[in-house]
Parts: structure tokens; C-alpha cells; sequence
């Protein structure tokens, strides 16, 4: 997992010379952006009767993970980190199965010290 971080780092374009700031808004900006390509492919099977392109849904994953990878890098995480600072966040919230009235009345001060531990 930090091995991909390296590797997409490693195409991240250098012509800007961006700050960590700037790349983190490049890093958001280009998750917003993939993550709506993936929404209009899935527009484009329900609502237009096309065939679902499964090839193109795993590239915008893909490309959206390649986005994640440069905000782990400017934020100093990794995916790993991350997955398992979610996994105890939903764990805190849903100690055995999702319910509907524990996802509208979440315990924000718990789950906040669970995503400040490092």
C-alpha cells in the first residue's frame, strides 16, 4: 500500500511545483472530478440503457485512488492508516450491524478521538 503512494507520486506532474497545500486541492479537486465520471457511467446504464462498463468503472477507480495516494502523501498517511482509522470510527458507531437511528445520532466526541489517534 505505501509502495502505490510512491509510485503515483512518482507521476505527479512536477511543472507546477505545487506546495502541499496546492496539491492537496489538486488531490481533492481531481476526487470530485473521477468520482463523477464513476457516477456518469453508472447515469449513462440506468437512465440510458447502455451496458454496464465495468472496465471503465474499475479505471475510475483506479484513477480515484490514484488522487487518495497523493492526499496520503501531502497528509503524511496511508491507506493502511486510514482504513483502519474508518474501520474503528464504524465500529464505535455500529458495534454490531448498521441501524438507521445510531447513524443519526452518532457520538461525535468518541469518534473524533478515534480519527485523532495515530
Amino acid at each position: 500500500m505505501k509502495q502505490y503512494i510512491q509510485d503515483a507520486i512518482r507521476t505527479e506532474s512536477s511543472q507546477f511545483n505545487l506546495n502541499g497545500e496546492q496539491r492537496l486541492l489538486h488531490a481533492g479537486m481531481g476526487l470530485v472530478t473521477e468520482s463523477a465520471e464513476f457516477l456518469d457511467a453508472l447515469k449513462k446504464t440506468f437512465f440510458y440503457g447502455k451496458e454496464l462498463d465495468k472496465v471503465n468503472l474499475k479505471e475510475e477507480l483506479g484513477d480515484i485512488l490514484w488522487y487518495m495516494a497523493v492526499a496520503c502523501d501531502v497528509l503524511g498517511t496511508d491507506f493502511e492508516m486510514e482504513m483502519t482509522r474508518n474501520i474503528n470510527k464504524l465500529r464505535a458507531r455500529y458495534p454490531e450491524k448498521f441501524e438507521s437511528h445510531k447513524a443519526e445520532n452518532r457520538n461525535l466526541d468518541e469518534e473524533r478521538k478515534i480519527l485523532e489517534t495515530e
